[in-house]
């Protein structure tokens, strides 16, 4: 039992390893996003769904915010259904990948 709970605990350090290793590529963004200039890529645009929000522009924010905001879309700790539905479908390197090509913006 105490081995089984030892692997477990290497298996999960071993994940956490994985995931810090993650590395924004400005470059590899370029093909993702897409989804985001329709909206972020408009000065003063504003959606009406579910209410009407002022879009914010992403160029030349910061790496970690984005990082962040995209993280609690996913995880429905930031409410938009729109930006939930989006985070929900990229992976931790689409998400570093995103943020890399917006914080290099100005």
């Amino acid at each position: 039992m105490k081995k089984l709970f030892a692997l477990l605990v290497l298996a999960g350090v071993a994940n956490v390893a994985v995931s810090a290793e993650i590395v924004g590529d400005a470059k590899a963004a370029a093909n993702k996003v897409a989804m985001c200039i329709g909206c972020h890529g408009i000065s003063g645009y504003k959606t009406s769904f579910p209410e009407v929000y002022q879009v914010p522009m992403l160029g030349g924010q910061s790496e970690k915010y984005i990082i962040a905001a995209l993280h609690a879309y996913k995880k429905g700790d930031r409410n938009h259904p729109t930006m939930h539905g989006i985070a929900a479908s990229m992976s931790d390197q689409d998400i570093a990948d995103v943020a890399a090509y917006y914080a290099q913006q100005k």
